[in-house]
């Protein structure tokens, strides 16, 4: 799984950013809060991702906190709940207000997110409200963003060199 991407942004649409690693595009998905909170075209990010994998797609979903990853983790794992959506969630309550949401019951403020009906909305607080207590415990620990590193300026230490073969010697040893 790719847990955390650290590149340059080649690109910026609507939802998503292309993030360039070394060579490598990879195409993140974010909420508009998140996306919001990204530097400009040309310039250095970090984000933790989600890897979302099925029969036919293979997307990335990125996150300026662990906190919104797991937020974003629990919020599919309810019924009706999809990528998009939970993006959506997170994108109009952001990590900590989703979590006040949920511990309050207030479903009518998950509502407030686009595509977001009444019955998803119960269904959220309802399913995630004994494993809120968990995710915003560990928000409080690690509210730090992912560290963005210049991947122009990382060296790379050649591992251990492998040394060279001993010719055995000695009585016996060919010659």
């Amino acid at each position: 799984m790719i847990g955390r991407l650290a590149g340059r942004i080649d690109y910026r649409a609507a939802d998503h950013v292309l993030i360039d690693v070394r060579g490598v595009g990879y195409l993140v998905y974010c909420s508009e809060r998140t996306l919001r909170a990204l530097p400009g075209t040309g310039e250095h990010v970090a984000l933790y991702t989600d890897l979302l994998v099925r029969e036919d797609l293979l997307q990335l979903y990125g996150f300026t906190t662990l906190a919104e990853k797991e937020w974003h983790r629990l919020l599919m794992s309810v019924q009706g709940v999809g990528a998009k959506a939970s993006l959506a969630i997170l994108g109009t309550l952001g990590p900590d207000g989703v979590g006040r949401a949920i511990a309050l019951g207030d479903w009518n403020a998950v509502k407030t997110a686009k595509g977001i009906g009444p019955k998803t909305a119960q269904r959220v607080v309802n399913e995630l409200k004994d494993k809120a207590p968990e995710v915003m415990a560990m928000a409080a620990v690690s509210s730090q963003a992912a560290p963005v590193q210049d991947t122009d300026d990382v060296i790379e230490t050649p591992g251990p060199a492998t040394p060279a073969p001993v010719a055995p010697s000695g009585p016996g040893a060919p010659a």
